[in-house]
């Protein structure tokens, strides 16, 4: 006999976060204003976290629950709409048992007895696209392998055996010119050990580079950014206590005294070519984009100046007032590296969950898009800044809604950095239902050039991936043309 399932009466079951726990299968997404464009052919992948039980803990984080997947197939002329769970070894485990059995975030140590030596991950966290692969990630462990056309969990995937750490980043790049997969693994050889894992993959999936160093204590590293040289690691003083989890406490605790440190780890180079960086503590979720400038490398970054996961307290028990993320453009000089760590806001109003035209990655470019505008009834809109000058253009859905990440589309793929689509998803929270909204991305506050209807809720949505039929069918990301700013690397 089970216990009934009853999720506790928190804020953060409440509302549009209640757990949704459905899997949803639409032919035809109901159109109710504009038009497809002509051309807009491939699928979105979105990744996010539901419950699918009850953690039994007051204290639950928005960031954990299990693996759910959305896919978005664009073609002749429609949108079709699908949903799975990610059926990770932990999603199997409490689906056998009926009932939940991990607790806190991260913390093996405050399982269920039964579920001892099982993987933790989640698959909740993003979508990735990769030599004809589809991947769900969680940073705390391995990729699970999905069929891109069922959303059905293939495997616990290492690729091939190539994989040596015990986990994989959930924010990996894909070289929008070579095809590679840069990528990287994290307290790579267990609970907070020091040990970062950077990965180069070929467009075979084959291993081309793979360098082992260690960071200056047991960080959290949600994200990183690459050059044509450079894989550039931000290490925020947002830093694991073994004995603190072992005893139950948070996985992470916020340092304020400890620095903010950036390696610079070659490309194709080894631990030795490593060069390091320092600057006053601070702390970033997501990283917008990085390139060289000569000998400078620029990353922006959405950046906070103090902690930006408040819910994971100081050594002290100190819970931290939240901070406002700033995107942020942070440069270090491989010619004077005693000069620390510059700092410059690029946008002067809070933003987060920073996007680019991927084509451009690791290289200079000028537009970025954001979620910004978060106002007290918790609607918040579309955001496209020039880097370069400040200005800005942006979308709001209404009063009270909001949006997730964007996702852009480029119109095909020589066309000029930012000229495209956004394909967005936004909550309609008063009617507890979802909407998939397409923008043209060089006039957003013109609004939407198509609407399509979702007639249930897309709960959350963390991050995800546009792969066109193209890609689809043959496996590799179609190459821009490199223009000679980019050849020149400035």
């Amino acid at each position: 006999m089970v216990e009934p399932v009853r999720f506790p009466d928190i804020e953060l079951y409440r509302g549009w976060g209640e757990p949704l726990r459905t899997e949803c299968d639409i032919r035809g997404l109901e159109l109710t204003q504009g038009a497809l464009p002509a051309g807009l052919e491939g699928t979105l992948y979105r990744v996010g976290a539901d419950r699918q039980y009850p953690s039994g803990r007051e204290d639950d984080i928005f960031i954990d629950g299990e693996g759910m997947i959305h896919m978005f197939r664009f073609g002749n002329n429609q949108v079709d709409y699908r949903s799975r769970w990610v059926q990770t070894e932990r999603y199997k485990h409490q689906k056998a048992a009926q009932r939940g059995l991990f607790g806190r975030y991260r913390n093996r140590y405050t399982n269920d007895p039964s579920v001892a030596g099982v993987h933790m991950g989640a698959g909740n966290t993003t979508a990735l696209f990769h030599a004809g692969r589809l991947y769900a990630l969680k940073e705390d462990d391995l990729p699970y392998r999905m069929d891109p056309d069922t959303l059905d969990t293939l495997q616990r995937d290492d690729i091939d055996g190539a994989i040596t750490a015990t986990s994989f980043t959930a924010h990996p790049k894909v070289d929008p010119v070579t095809n590679e997969l840069l990528a990287f693994s994290y307290q790579a050889r267990g609970d907070a050990t020091r040990d970062i894992a950077f990965y180069v993959f070929g467009s075979d999936r084959k291993l081309i580079n793979e360098v082992w160093f260690e960071m200056p204590y047991a960080a959290c590293v949600h994200d990183f950014a690459i050059t044509d040289e450079w894989a550039v690691f931000p290490f925020f003083p947002l830093i694991t206590d073994l004995d603190v989890v072992k005893a139950g406490g948070p996985y992470y605790q916020w340092h304020p005294d400890q620095q903010v440190h950036i390696a610079l780890v070659p490309r194709y180079g080894t631990a030795e070519g490593i060069r390091w960086f320092k600057g006053p503590a601070a702390s970033a979720g997501h990283m917008m984009n990085a390139f060289r400038e000569g000998s400078k490398v620029h990353l922006d970054v959405c950046l906070y100046e103090g902690n930006c996961f408040p819910f994971f307290p100081t050594p002290q028990g100190e819970v931290t007032a939240p901070v406002p993320p700033f995107l942020t453009r942070l440069t270090v000089d491989l010619q004077d590296p005693q000069a620390g760590i510059g700092k410059r806001r690029l946008f002067p109003i809070p933003c987060e969950m920073p996007r680019t035209d991927d084509r451009y990655q690791g290289h200079a470019y000028r537009n970025g898009f954001v979620i910004s505008g978060r106002a007290p009834d918790g609607s918040s809109g579309i955001t496209r800044i020039d880097v370069t000058t400040g200005v800005s253009d942006a979308w709001m859905p209404g009063p009270g809604d909001s949006v997730q990440e964007a996702q852009f589309v480029p119109r095909n793929i020589d066309s000029p950095e930012g000229d495209g689509w956004i394909v967005l998803l936004v909550c309609r929270v008063s009617r507890m239902r979802s909407d998939l909204v397409v923008l043209d991305a060089t006039q957003l506050a013109a609004g939407p050039v198509a609407t399509f209807r979702i007639p249930v809720r897309v709960r959350a949505t963390f991050h995800g991936m546009w792969v066109s039929q193209a890609t689809l069918d043959s496996g590799l990301f179609e190459a821009r043309r490199l223009d000679s700013l980019q050849r020149t690397g400035r």
